[in-house]
């Protein structure tokens, strides 16, 4: 299920260029909801058409997945839904700084690879400066939510979120009956996990009116975080 590939390898980290939203859209002036890691596509697929008035953009690192997610969407004639292969920590935030104010209303991150290993720690996807850029653009009041079947993992996103201190968390669950609209929309690993009667962690955050704290000081405050935490193990 999980076919992993190393962000940090010098192929993943060229510089691409994202088209400009009216490029992408039919429509480029609806609210943008950001999936980080959207795999095959089967969450956007699924959600696109029951929000016409919303514009769906999914990230990701496997371009095999982008392309099969391009084609269905195109098949399907789903205008407010795209594609881009990228990778985030490497091509996403200066796009996010060019975009219209409260253009991004929603960025979901959805169980992305876990990295299991601790020299690994920084191949995941939710590093300080992603949360810094995503952070920057959603204006208070607007989601970033996140999913994983690890719990491990949804802590330790938890955990960097939680301590930019720019979030307010909303909604915690770990049962499939309390979720429903955008949430209630399974990606791939979720139809997986829920078959194999894993459980399916859930948070749903709520960009507050906290500053934006500089991206120096949120990786030291992470790195002394992941190390007293290692040191506790």
């Amino acid at each position: 299920m999980r076919q992993h590939v190393n962000p940090l390898s010098r192929f993943f980290q060229v510089s691409r260029v994202f088209p400009a939203v009216n490029q992408l859209f039919a429509d480029p002036t609806l609210p943008l909801h950001l999936d980080i890691g959207s795999a095959r596509g089967q969450y956007l697929l699924g959600l696109a058409p029951l929000h016409d008035n919303w514009n769906f953009l999914g990230v990701e690192i496997r371009q095999k997945l982008v392309d099969l997610a391009k084609r269905d969407s195109e098949a399907l004639g789903i205008k407010n839904l795209n594609f881009f292969f990228c990778n985030a920590n490497v091509n996403l935030d200066e796009w996010l700084y060019q975009l219209p104010t409260d253009l991004i209303q929603r960025v979901s991150i959805q169980f992305p690879d876990p990295w299991f290993k601790r020299r690994h720690y920084k191949r995941r996807v939710l590093q300080p400066s992603l949360l810094i850029a995503l952070s920057s653009v959603l204006n208070e009041g607007r989601e970033l939510f996140i999913k994983s079947d690890i719990s491990e993992l949804i802590d330790s996103m938890a955990e960097l979120i939680e301590l930019s201190d720019c979030y307010t968390l909303r909604v915690e669950t770990s049962s499939q009956e309390n979720l429903s609209g955008v949430m209630s929309v399974p990606t791939e690993r979720e139809t997986y996990a829920i078959k194999k009667k894993l459980p399916v962690y859930c948070l749903i955050y709520q960009r507050n009116n906290k500053k934006v704290p500089p991206l120096s000081v949120l990786e030291e405050s992470w790195q002394m975080t992941r190390s007293k935490s290692i040191l506790g193990e």
